[in-house]
């Protein structure tokens, strides 16, 4: 087992901001990739020069524009990182991510979460924590 650096507060916070809006996340990633490969975008600055350098084909300009668009990188990789975590986790640990993250409205406290598990509330902030950690060491954050 590897030695978990501590996180810092204010990544533990943005990891399970990150969970909160996981569906959100990959509703705009959808949305992203749709805007992308369906707009007409003219993003040729090269005005009465010579030829350009971009890609001809429309595809191949999809292409790059898809390989290139920073925020639907960013979020793809967040997306896939908590994918990849989740379908890890053993069953207990996705009814906690079910439970606590992905139920709307969230109705249940800490409380009834670990009785629902069924774990003691300690156990199931130690899971939230392992949880989140896993994130982290995915996205390489600390």
């Amino acid at each position: 087992m590897t030695t978990a650096i501590k996180l810092k507060k204010a990544t533990f916070k943005h990891i399970e901001s990150e969970l909160y809006s996981y569906h959100d996340t990959l509703r705009e990633i959808q949305f992203l990739r749709n805007n992308i490969m369906f707009t007409k975008e003219n993003d040729d600055e090269n005005t009465g020069g010579g030829r350009s350098s971009l890609p001809s084909s429309p595809t191949e300009q999809i292409g790059t524009r898809l390989a290139t668009h920073k925020r639907l990188n960013k979020l793809e990789e967040i997306a896939q990182a908590v994918e990849k975590v989740f379908t890890g986790l053993p069953d207990d640990y996705q009814k906690l991510v079910k439970l606590k993250y992905w139920t709307r409205p969230q109705m249940k406290t800490w409380e009834g979460i670990a009785e629902e598990i069924p774990v003691s509330r300690r156990t199931a902030f130690n899971m939230r924590d392992e949880i989140v950690n896993a994130i982290a060491e995915v996205l390489g954050w600390r």
